[in-house]
């Protein structure tokens, strides 16, 4: 009897640690619910390296995540939606930048805010976005010579 019980505690050990890792994988990629917020949307020429879960952050801190990216057919430009913590106002003239963590790490969508005293309405649009820029196709530009001065 010792050897079932044995095997039972092994497998509940088991279970317990594949529930841990399914939450904590939850949470990684923005699932988790925990510390809604409000939802703002911008659109942007270039969104490389940006998709739902990446995170959303201004001074560093993270104050949300990605929700959603679809391709506007009309413009051919990628429509954004993101999620800001509930708590944090960001003013109305606010930018939002795709802007790399380093030469070698991922991109994220910066909030950069401006100075007015009116705050974004939840489902309220970025006007001012700059995309992301492309390292291939600056150093393609450094290399032929098109990118100095003359």
């Amino acid at each position: 009897m010792s050897h079932n019980t044995t095997e039972v505690l092994t497998g509940g050990l088991v279970l317990a640690a594949a529930i841990g890792f399914a939450v904590y994988a939850g949470q990684v990629a923005g699932l988790s619910t925990a510390g809604s917020g409000y939802e703002l949307t911008a659109s942007f020429r270039s969104l490389e390296g940006v998709g739902v879960g990446t995170d959303v952050r201004l001074a560093g801190v993270k104050i949300g995540t990605v929700t959603g990216v679809d391709l506007n057919a009309d413009t051919f430009r990628a429509d954004t939606r993101f999620s800001v913590l509930e708590g944090i106002q960001v003013p109305d003239d606010s930018s939002v930048i795709i802007s790399s963590e380093g030469l070698l790490g991922g991109n994220f969508v910066e909030v950069m805010p401006g100075g007015s005293p009116y705050n974004f309405e939840p489902g309220d649009e970025v006007l001012d976005t700059q995309g992301a820029v492309s390292l291939i196709s600056l150093l393609v530009k450094f290399v032929s010579g098109s990118g100095g001065d003359s």
